[in-house]
């Protein structure tokens, strides 16, 4: 039996067209630069990642492909400008300082050269050299003054000439580049890398699938964001802004319990506001490899969809898929158009 079916007459003579996208976890790899002119180690790479040595390589091969398969697939995704960054350990993880200098100014002019024949697709996040604040400052100077990069990207903590030291960014040693940071007004996107050797072999050493992304990445970037809150750098800095990848690391849907423990233990240190303060306030997230839909809702109603900023993590994931979840997602189609693009452009002035 047929069905009769009630007249559409008021529909739109056009459907609504897929979200125009911004993406800003997009990651670029310049070895000669980072590796002092070595070739790339997928084996090394995929040991000390916790990943397979075969999706290693596929990566690799998306991650140098700057201007074909890569702008095919931002058109499948409907994304209208990556900001490009390099990818961990990046500059972060030479130990020393000078060789950090040199590699740094090379990757940020790779990068600008990247950006300027991709005809307005792509904008850059640049690297500075943390290991050296003088130079870091420097670096600042000419990659954001000169070569007009939206802001800085870190892959975790500074290596040490002691390979088994690292250094986080609340430490004192960084304040100047924070000022120089805070005076210039652009965010810093702060990235995982594996966690140092020995918390590695410790935690992972029986697990290397646990390593990365799956899991080691999120408390690794997590404890990091959390040191830079709890050392009183957003209180010297209110205008601060820091961004996390993948739905904020896990801090959002832990940060109640984390501000109520620290009230209880704060051991010495003292902050201004809550925990929940400073995600509204100084913190911005990405969808960057975390197509969740509870995870989004939950971070939405912890600091709001003016703070959240779409994010594939290209090569590392797909962009289509990225892409095709957020459209469907569970939120408002206001919230969806502020994280698709709105947020990007506003931080951004895209």
């Amino acid at each position: 039996m047929s069905i009769n079916r009630l007249p559409v007459l008021g529909a739109p003579k056009t459907a609504r067209p897929p979200l125009r996208k911004i993406a800003i976890e997009e990651h670029f790899m310049d070895a000669g630069a980072v590796h002092g002119g070595k070739a790339f180690d997928p084996v090394a790479f995929a040991r000390v990642s916790g990943l397979e040595v075969d999706f290693v390589k596929a990566v690799m091969r998306r991650m140098n492909d700057l201007h074909e398969a890569r702008i095919e697939e931002m058109d499948a995704a409907g994304i209208d400008v990556s900001i490009l960054s390099l990818t961990a350990a990046g500059i972060e993880g030479i130990a020393d300082p000078a060789a950090a200098a040199i590699a740094a100014r090379k990757v940020n002019d790779f990068l600008a050269e990247t950006v300027a024949k991709a005809d307005g697709r792509y904008l850059g996040f640049a690297s500075i050299p943390f290991q050296d604040a003088d130079a870091a400052v420097r670096e600042l100077e000419y990659s954001i003054g000169e070569l007009g990069f939206k802001g800085v990207m870190v892959n975790g903590y500074v290596q040490d000439p002691d390979q088994d030291v690292g250094h986080y960014l609340d430490e004192e040693r960084f304040l100047p580049v924070w000022e120089a940071i805070a005076e210039m007004g652009i965010p810093v996107y702060i990235h995982p890398r594996p966690s140092l050797p020995q918390v590695r072999d410790a935690f992972y050493g029986q697990h290397p699938e646990l390593a990365g992304a799956t899991w080691g990445f999120a408390p690794e970037t997590a404890t990091h964001a959390l040191r830079l809150v709890y050392s009183g750098l957003f209180d010297r800095h209110p205008g601060l802004n820091v961004i996390l990848g993948h739905l904020g690391e896990t801090i959002p849907y832990f940060s109640w319990r984390i501000q109520r423990c620290f009230e209880y233990n704060p051991l010495g240190h003292q902050v201004e506001k809550r925990l929940q303060d400073y995600l509204c306030e100084n913190f911005y997230i990405t969808t960057s490899g975390n197509h969740f839909d509870q995870a989004l809702i939950c971070a939405v109603l912890t600091i709001g969809a003016d703070r959240i900023m779409f994010a594939t993590d290209y090569p590392f994931e797909m962009s289509p898929d990225a892409a095709e979840w957020i459209e469907k997602a569970p939120i408002s189609e206001n919230d969806k158009r502020k994280i698709a693009h709105g947020n990007a452009r506003a931080l951004f002035g895209i």
